[in-house]
């Protein structure tokens, strides 16, 4: 599936559901209804986030080899996940951190999540957060398999063949293509033309979009991890400088990281408890102040495919 990203409503299961997962799931980014699923095939009330989620997948899956989920919002969480799940594998692509951040600026006109206050914050140090994640993994033996963006544009049949490899099943030369691929699950928006288009493109030269700040905050820490990690991680980086970060602004980048998240938290926990009116409001609000934002005309309905939470 894509981002279908039930774990982040996890309080729903908390002591016990009642029952209404499956609409306030399809209210948070409409995922029920963006794969199409038929919801009297999933089960109402249920004991936990897994059970929930293995319905679903195995529902999805319709009987394939390998079930499951894409979503960058799980880069924190993979040890909870991997003890939900005790037999999963876990596939993680790397990209050049200013790359990926420009591509988070470049979005913002198609989707007002990417105009979420501190998400570029969240990027530079949820980054190092995913590599802590694997290393905790691989250092409790659990599957993990690690692939480099850039390499996946360049040569997607290698990489590709690696990880039918990792996940034991054969490989098919359409996996390399994006000719004929189903891209019904993904969000409508400019930010997914190319992943929607039919030719996987590297990158190419463009206007630059991203703050100088940040631009220099990032260089400045994948410098230092750099050095941290004896120059292994990050494998691909495009700008470093040498300054590195203080121990005393990443004491004040981890605490603004912190508060960033545990509004986030709060954000889901809004989407699980509260009542359906008020989350109406709350999602036409967004609306209405993002397209002010763009100067476009204020829709009349908040469009569910096109926000996120």
């Amino acid at each position: 599936m894509y981002e279908g990203d039930l774990f982040l409503l996890h309080a729903l299961f908390r002591g016990g559901n009642k029952g209404d997962w499956q609409g306030r799931w399809e209210f948070w980014n409409s995922a029920l209804s963006r794969h199409d699923m038929d919801r009297s095939k999933l089960p109402g009330p249920v004991p936990d986030f897994a059970t929930a989620a293995l319905s679903v997948w195995n529902e999805y899956a319709g009987g394939a080899q390998v079930m499951g989920e894409k979503s960058p919002d799980y880069y924190d969480c993979m040890q909870v996940l991997a003890r939900d799940f005790p037999n999963a594998r876990f596939l993680v692509i790397w990209r050049d951190l200013a790359d990926t951040c420009r591509s988070m600026v470049r979005a913002r006109t198609g989707a007002s999540f990417f105009s979420k206050p501190g998400l570029l914050h969240r990027a530079i140090l949820g980054y190092h957060k995913m590599k802590l994640e694997c290393d905790a993994l691989t250092q409790s033996g659990i599957p993990l398999h690690q692939i480099q963006y850039e390499e996946m544009v360049q040569d997607p049949t290698r990489v590709m063949q690696g990880v039918c490899d990792f996940l034991g099943i054969e490989f098919d030369p359409r996996m390399a293509s994006l000719e004929g691929s189903d891209r019904s699950a993904i969000y409508q928006g400019t930010h997914h033309e190319h992943v929607k288009g039919e030719q996987i493109l590297g990158s190419r030269e463009r206007e630059e979009v991203l703050p100088a700040k940040v631009k220099d905050k990032v260089a400045r820490y994948v410098s230092y991890w750099r050095k941290q990690s004896g120059g292994n991680w990050p494998r691909y980086a495009k700008a470093v400088d040498d300054r590195g970060v203080s121990s005393f602004e990443r004491l004040g980048d981890e605490l603004l990281f912190r508060a960033l998240r545990a509004v986030d938290s709060f954000t889901q926990a809004v989407y699980c408890y509260a009542p359906y009116s008020a989350l109406e409001k709350h999602r036409a609000g967004k609306a209405r102040r993002h397209a002010e934002s763009l100067g476009e005309p204020v829709p009349e309905q908040s469009p569910v495919e096109n926000v996120h939470p």
